[in-house]
């Protein structure tokens, strides 16, 4: 069973607003994943328009783990 509330830390991401670094968490709500700076509020919702425009088709990637 997977937890949808949880949030986590991306390592290394910096705010677009305030520059901040390691600010910023990723999590679901309402099915949207959505991005939101703990320094200053900033927050942005990302659609799955938008998820799949940034996904692996672009990389070299041999092969993904996908842990049943």
């Amino acid at each position: 069973m997977t937890n949808k509330n949880r949030r986590r830390f991306i390592a290394g991401a910096t705010c677009p607003s305030c520059k901040a670094t390691d600010t910023i968490m990723l999590y679901f709500e309402n099915n949207l994943e959505k991005l939101k700076c703990v320094e200053c509020d900033y927050q942005e919702t990302q659609t799955d328009d938008k998820v799949k425009a940034t996904t692996r088709e672009q990389e070299d990637v041999i092969g993904l783990f996908k842990p049943e």
